[in-house]
């Protein structure tokens, strides 16, 4: 019988109790300074000005407008759909941004873990299929929409933060 890992985890034990947990205070605050910092690269990016968030765009409905009750679950699932989007876009604009998304998501996955309510991870999102056929016909249309949109969903899940967001 092999007992290495068992007795590796046994030794580190009493190192392990020791570690303070990270206070979910300071997780939280963690999560609305990289929502800032992600609305602040989109602000940065000009061309993203031009198109209101509320505005719809026939052939982009694909993309996530704003929701009015957010939870834990949904900000995953909307920045989900975002971070795919962003990925399959072309553009050297988005690629910290999808890295901010991915960053975040794991922020919001620590704070439902909190809350006793933790989120699976979304993945294979069946809405964005035919992305492809959509950013070949309408590339700066789906830069331009979706980063507009991002922000002001951002912008919502930063509201939504103070006010303590369900699972």
């Amino acid at each position: 019988m092999r007992c290495g890992p068992l007795c590796r985890l046994l030794w580190l034990w009493p190192c392990l109790s020791c570690v303070p947990a990270v206070p979910m205070r300071k997780v939280q605050d963690d999560t609305k300074t990289l929502i800032k910092t992600i609305v602040t690269r989109i602000s940065d990016i000009s061309h993203t000005q031009s198109v209101s968030s509320r505005q719809r765009v026939v052939g982009l409905d694909f993309i996530p407008g704003l929701h009015p009750n957010l939870s834990l679950s949904t900000m995953d699932q909307t920045l989900a759909i975002y971070q795919q989007i962003l990925t399959s876009l072309p553009s050297r604009n988005v690629i910290q941004i999808a890295n901010d998304l991915e960053n975040l998501r794991d922020l919001l996955h620590l704070l439902a873990l909190s809350k006793s309510c933790p989120l699976p991870r979304a993945s294979g999102l069946e809405t964005l299929e035919g992305l492809g056929g959509v950013l070949e016909a309408s590339l700066y249309s789906t830069e331009v929409v979706a980063l507009s949109r991002l922000q002001g969903s951002l912008q919502a899940m930063l509201q939504q933060l103070d006010l303590g967001p369900g699972c």
